[in-house]
């Protein structure tokens, strides 16, 4: 975690930069990248542009991952989560909810989530399956409200009922993964709605992983009693996965400098805004992330676990990260088809091994390419 010197900005003060796309927004697609030492990666082989050099489509060496587009013409997708007859929910951040059938991949309308306020990162985020569907039929949603970041549940077609309310909600920095934990607790990931301050106020849900039951009460065995919180100290987390050994994974944007993947502990801080990405601990009081890359290479949206490997989906970096899980440490991550889809948002491990990939160029800030938004599914990953 890189010590920070710079004053911290009201949202207030961001607003120029967001307008102008500038370093302080979610993304940072024009800002600089930041100085310090990458994690080394291996990459795959690429053309002078960076682009890679053999389509995925085509006939690929055993151990490189194939993509293949199965769905076009979504907007603005977020999320993917699948229903246990295989079939996926995908998020649009407008406030749709699309059915993707597991067997010919086409795709329908199933819901309008009503009450959803789209601006800027804002809008209809992070979607769960309660792992119990076949008996309650329960969906999980975060969405932006004129008031607030909130979690609800519905079944499909019917009303939301809110579970978690009150979040800060902001044109960036709205967070809004959530993912159910082996533990069938709901675990949501916020962000400081672009004020630094609330990251390291325990008083505050925001910039803050947080862990409810699956009705929205809070469990008694939480770090804080009475409160959501399961770890504090984040910028914007949009990233959280669960390996086979029941460890919470974590992805989240950095400001100038570095973007991160954390290990979460319960109760732990990771650092914002005193620091960012790795450096002192300052005796124990934060903890640093597991790795680390410039701005620039990443902005690490959604992230899912295959076997022993971490998946994280870039935005800016237009990249998919591959990273070995070893335990509890990784290591060095390798930056797969590079370039070739744009800028990718969500990334679901699918009930059949593989992972589907869903790109975001009509946010407003990527190049709309012909069929965008779509998509991909990957294949022929090691385990």
């Amino acid at each position: 975690m890189r010590r920070r010197l710079a004053p911290v900005l009201a949202l207030g003060a961001l607003a120029p930069l967001i307008a102008c796309g500038g370093a302080s927004g979610e993304e940072r697609d024009r800002g600089p990248s930041g100085p310090g030492t990458t994690a080394p990666t291996v990459a795959v082989p690429a053309d002078e542009d960076g682009r890679i050099a053999v389509d995925p489509d085509d006939a690929a060496p055993a151990a490189a991952p194939r993509a293949r587009t199965i769905v076009t013409g979504l907007d603005t997708p977020w999320s993917i989560a699948f229903l246990p007859s295989g079939d996926a929910l995908v998020s649009e951040r407008g406030g749709r909810i699309v059915r993707i059938s597991r067997r010919t991949h086409r795709k329908r309308t199933v819901m309008r989530v009503p009450g959803v306020s789209q601006e800027g990162e804002s809008g209809l985020l992070g979607l769960a399956v309660s792992p119990t569907y076949r008996r309650d039929r329960w969906v999980y949603a975060y969405l932006t409200t004129r008031r607030d970041n909130r979690v609800v549940r519905f079944r499909l077609g019917g009303r939301p009922r809110p579970i978690l309310t009150g979040l800060t909600a902001a044109p960036i920095h709205d967070g809004g993964r959530i993912a159910f934990g082996p533990d069938r607790r709901l675990y949501v990931g916020t962000g400081d709605a672009g004020d630094t301050t609330l990251s390291q106020d325990r008083a505050s849900r925001n910039g803050k992983i947080l862990r409810i039951a699956a009705n929205g009460r809070i469990p008694s065995d939480n770090p804080i009693e009475g409160s959501p919180i399961w770890s504090l100290g984040h910028r914007n987390v949009q990233g959280l996965a669960f390996d086979r050994s029941g460890h919470l994974w974590a992805s989240e944007f950095g400001q100038n400098e570095r973007d991160e993947i954390n290990l979460v502990r319960k109760g732990r801080n990771y650092g914002w805004p005193v620091v960012e990405g790795r450096g002192s601990t300052q005796g124990g009081r934060f903890v640093n992330p597991e790795v680390t890359w410039s701005t620039a290479e990443a902005s690490p949206s959604g992230i899912a676990i295959v076997g022993r490997r971490l998946y994280a989906a870039g935005l800016r970096g237009e990249r998919l990260w591959q990273v070995p899980l070893r335990g509890a440490s990784t290591g060095a991550p390798r930056a797969l088809f590079r370039g070739r889809f744009g800028r990718l948002r969500a990334v679901t491990a699918a009930p059949d091994g593989s992972l589907w990939v869903a790109t975001s160029n009509r946010d407003g800030r990527g190049d709309v390419r012909d069929g965008d938004d779509r998509i991909l599914r990957i294949t022929g990953l090691p385990r």
